[in-house]
């Protein structure tokens, strides 16, 4: 028997709230690094899990990856993306580029209270010693700042570049350990200076400079790209 139209949004109203909550936890699973790079994403393990069929799961999938966290594998289905040393520092090149238009579209649109927040992540950042946490606060950090931006498709890159280089970012912290966070810490502050003060130029010098530093940070140490392949 098939289906009634009056039962078809229904019915499609689930499936995308199945899906949304899949993707919600394997977008915290994958940027928290419990599923890393090279992890395979098997469809009924997850379907499993939350108790549904597949199709919610096919469509978190696609979700992920129009967002940049999985990519699909023909006959070997979904898994997080395992990047080499030269693919993430062609994409730290494009951070580079980007993430500094960004920041100078989103200056003369971010308000007293967003100032306000930034300046209270930061805080959160500088009193922190977990790097878990200190990850989750520095990408509420950068992409508070670019929030002002509404060129769509810049910001819809920026975001799915932070995606693809979480895993690299937290290897990068880990390097570093606690004794080099008041490098961050000054650039951040640096970086918040200039847009308390409405400068693009110094804004875009102290941002790319930044992310610079963890991409030859990065370049290294081969060690971070090899193993984890599931």
């Amino acid at each position: 028997m098939s289906a009634s139209p009056h039962s078809l949004p229904l019915e499609l109203g689930a499936v995308g709230a199945a899906s949304a909550r899949v993707a919600d936890y394997l977008r915290e699973a994958i940027l928290g690094g419990e599923i890393g790079p090279g992890d395979r994403i098997r469809q009924e393990d997850i379907a499993e899990r939350f108790g549904t069929s597949r199709l919610p799961v096919r469509e978190a999938l696609r979700i992920l990856e129009a967002e940049g966290l999985t990519e699909h594998e023909p006959n070997k289905g979904a898994r997080v993306p395992k990047l080499t040393m030269h693919e993430v520092d062609v994409i730290y090149q494009m951070r580079e580029r980007l993430e500094p238009l960004a920041l100078t579209e989103s200056l003369a649109h971010l308000s007293e209270q967003d100032l306000r927040r930034l300046d209270q992540v930061q805080s959160r950042i500088e009193a922190n010693t977990d790097v878990n946490s200190f990850l989750a606060l520095d990408r509420e950090f950068h992409l508070l700042t670019y929030s002002g931006c509404h060129i769509d498709p810049l910001t819809s890159m920026v975001r799915r570049l932070w995606n693809s280089t979480q895993h690299y970012r937290r290897a990068f912290v880990s390097l570093g350990g606690p004794g080099r966070m008041w490098v961050i810490n000054a650039e951040h502050r640096l970086v918040l200076d200039a847009i308390e003060r409405l400068d693009p130029v110094d804004a875009e010098r102290y941002l790319s400079g930044h992310i610079r530093r963890t991409r030859i940070e990065l370049d290294r140490h081969p060690e971070v790209f090899e193993g984890r392949q599931r």
